[in-house]
C-alpha cells in the first residue's frame, strides 16, 4: 500500500493549485469557488533525495528507481461537514485513507479569491477544520461504544479496556485536543487498539501557511499559524503555492535553480514539504547500488537487516544470512565498492542490525 499525506484546509486556500504544482501537472482543476475538487486527487511523487543523485553518478546505473510518496488532493472541508455539509462525510472518508495531514491555510490577502468566511482568520480557519474532524471521530467512537457494549457481557478484558479508552478519549475531546496528544501517552498495546479505530485526529499534522509572492518570509498571519504549530506539537512550513506553480511551469533544473536564487530562496517549499512529510511518517531510506539499479527503499525507522530485506523480497527475509554495509558517507568519499571493501569500511551485520538512514546494503540469503 501505498504512503499518503493529505491535503486539506477550507475551500479556496490553494489546495488544489498546491496540488499541480507538486504533480507538476494540471490534474487538479484550480478555480476560484467552493467544491471545485469533489473526488480526491492522487498523484505519486519523488521524494528529493540528493544521495540518490550522488549514487547515480558513482555507478552509472542502467535503471534508477527513487523513493515516493503520494499526496492527495481532498476537497474543501466547511463549518457542518462532519454531519454532511458540502458533501462533508464524503471528503472525511478520504481523509480517513491517508498517514499524514497537510493542512493549508490561507495566509494572504486577496479580494479577487472568495474566503468562505469573507474574511481571512488562521485560527479560526485551522479551529473550523479541526473541530469538524474532532466531531467525525466523535460520531465513530460512540459508533464503537454501541458494538463495544455488546461483547463486555462476555467479559472480554480488552473490549472492557477499549471502553476504557474511549472514555478518557471522549473527556479529552471536550477540551477541544485533537486525539493523537491522547494517543502519545498510552502503552503499545492501547495504542494499538486506538490505531484500529482510524481516528481522523490520530495523524500528524503539518501547517502549511499558504502566502503572497512577497511574503515568503512570514507575515502576520503566518506568525499565528506557527504559534498554533508549536502549542501543538506539529509541524508548520511558510510557501507561496503561487510561486510553487510558477516552478513546477519550468522545464529544466538549471531554470528553477535559477528562480530560485533571484528570489533568494535555497530551495523549494514543496521540497521541503516533501521531505517533511516522508519524515512525519517516520520512514527512512536505503539503497541498494551497482550497474544495473540504484534504487532507494522505504523502510519504517528502527526495523532490523531481515526485515529491510524482505522489502525486496520475501524470499531475502525468509533466508537472511548476513547484510554487508556501507555507510553513504563512505561511498561519496572513495567512490567505488573496492575502495570501501579496501579501507576497511565495509561492515557484516547479522540479523539484529538495525537499519540507519542512508545504509548502502546487500544482502546475503539462503532459500
Amino acid at each position: 500500500m501505498a504512503l499518503r499525506c493529505g491535503i486539506v484546509g477550507l475551500p479556496n486556500v490553494g489546495k488544489s493549485t498546491l496540488f499541480n504544482a507538486l504533480t507538476e501537472s494540471q490534474n487538479a482543476e484550480a478555480s476560484n469557488y467552493p467544491f471545485c475538487t469533489i473526488e480526491p486527487n492522487v498523484g505519486t511523487i519523488i521524494v528529493p533525495d540528493e544521495r540518490v543523485d550522488e549514487l547515480v553518478k558513482i555507478f552509472n546505473p542502467k535503471k534508477i528507481v527513487p523513493s515516493t510518496i503520494e499526496f492527495v488532493d481532498i476537497a474543501g472541508l466547511v463549518k457542518g461537514a462532519s454531519k454532511g455539509e458540502g458533501l462533508g462525510n464524503q471528503f472525511l472518508s478520504h481523509i480517513r485513507e491517508v498517514e499524514v495531514i497537510i493542512h493549508i491555510v490561507r495566509c494572504f490577502d486577496d479580494d479577487n479569491i472568495i474566503h468562505v468566511s469573507n474574511q481571512v482568520n488562521p485560527a479560526d480557519d485551522i479551529e473550523i477544520i479541526e473541530t469538524e474532524l474532532i466531531l467525525k471521530d466523535l460520531d465513530t467512537i460512540e459508533k464503537r461504544f454501541e458494538k463495544s457494549g455488546k461483547s463486555l457481557r462476555v467479559g472480554d478484558k480488552r473490549v472492557q479496556r477499549e471502553v476504557e479508552l474511549l472514555n478518557g478519549l471522549k473527556e479529552h475531546f471536550a477540551t477541544g485536543r485533537l486525539a493523537k496528544y491522547y494517543t502519545e501517552n498510552l502503552s503499545p498495546e492501547d495504542k494499538q487498539i486506538m490505531r484500529e479505530m482510524q481516528l481522523l485526529t490520530d495523524k500528524p499534522i503539518i501547517y502549511v501557511a499558504n502566502v503572497n509572492e512577497d511574503q515568503v518570509n512570514g507575515n502576520e498571519y503566518t506568525k499565528i499559524v506557527e504559534a498554533i504549530a508549536q502549542k501543538e506539537g506539529a509541524k508548520f512550513l511558510i510557501l507561496s503555492v503561487k510561486i510553487e506553480s510558477e516552478i513546477a511551469a519550468l522545464e529544466t533544473i538549471e531554470e528553477r535553480n535559477e528562480f530560485l536564487t533571484d528570489l533568494g530562496l535555497k530551495e523549494s517549499g514543496l521540497y521541503r514539504l516533501i521531505k517533511e512529510s516522508y519524515a512525519q511518517l517516520g520512514l527512512i531510506t536505503f539503497f541498494t547500488a551497482g550497474e544495473k539499479e540504484v534504487h532507494a527503499w522505504t523502510l519504517d525507522k528502527g526495523l532490523k537487516a531481515p526485515q529491510s530485506a524482505g522489502k525486496i523480497h520475501t524470499d531475502f527475509e525468509k533466508g537472511f544470512i548476513r547484510a554487508e554495509v556501507i555507510k553513504y558517507k563512505d561511498m561519496l568519499q572513495y567512490k567505488s565498492e573496492a575502495a570501501v571493501k579496501e579501507k576497511g569500511l565495509m561492515r557484516v551485520e547479522g540479523k539484529d542490525y538495525i537499519v540507519e538512514d542512508g545504509d548502502i546494503m546487500l544482502f546475503r540469503f539462503n532459500v
